[in-house]
């Protein structure tokens, strides 16, 4: 038992020492790195992600086609579908949620130019914090830079959305049903800000996904300079 567990600790030392070990080479590679690089490299990287997630989540069923960012009914109604699935609702409560998410590709397909703002406004000291920070350090860096003026971008294009495909009338006939039989409260959270958000959480859901995607295969990235610099984290 005792020579057990004497082993064991031998290999934690091991590991630890292993680690620290690579705490050097580490702090030597980022070194090498020009302040260019980091911040010309680390642009790249969060510049294609971003893109892909765009492009991806504002196509046709860019939500829909996705069971991790797809909107569904507001908690409140979600609550009810069963019940108004019963009384012959179902159709609405698919075309409710259909119009909701196709909304929602309306507004991030509008999201690029904010993005492109906030890359440009990145600092030598942010790119350097990102680098260095968890692997979703360059998305929440776009949560605290831009999420706020995404979101007031995306009210009005939701709105349109919505009123183009008479989501306010569904939402108001549906949830209308539901408050005649005191399912829920007569008023409910208004769809749009329901939308926006939940967009918005989508968004940086999949960017996220993106970043961890480079960081754990930077080799695979189609630049030289992500592979350069984000080759040595």
């Amino acid at each position: 038992m005792r020579s057990a567990t004497l082993a064991r600790a031998g290999r934690g030392c091991a590991c630890l020492l292993a680690l620290l070990g690579s705490l050097p080479a580490l702090a030597a590679g980022l070194d090498s790195l020009t302040s260019r690089d980091a911040a010309g490299g680390l642009r790249a990287a969060l510049s294609q992600g971003i893109d892909r997630a765009v492009s991806q989540l504002g196509a046709a069923d860019g939500f829909l086609g996705n069971p991790k960012v797809a909107i569904p009914l507001p908690p409140a109604l979600a609550r009810t579908e069963s019940a108004l699935r019963l009384l012959g609702m179902g159709g609405d409560a698919d075309a409710l949620q259909s119009a909701m998410n196709h909304a929602a590709e309306a507004a991030v397909a509008a999201a690029g130019p904010t993005f492109k703002k906030a890359l440009r406004s990145m600092t030598v000291t942010d790119a350097k914090q990102i680098l260095t920070g968890g692997e979703d350090a360059g998305t929440q860096y776009f949560r605290r830079t831009s999420a706020d003026e995404l979101k007031a971008k995306f009210r009005p294009i939701v709105a349109r959305a919505t009123a183009r495909l008479e989501l306010a009338s569904l939402y108001n006939r549906y949830a209308g049903k539901a408050a005649e039989l005191g399912l829920i409260s007569g008023s409910d959270a208004d769809i749009n800000e329901y939308v926006s958000g939940r967009a918005l959480d989508g968004l940086f859901s999949v960017i996220a996904d993106e970043e961890r995607a480079i960081r754990q295969d930077p080799l695979g990235q189609g630049s030289a300079l992500i592979k350069k610099v984000f080759g040595v984290l």
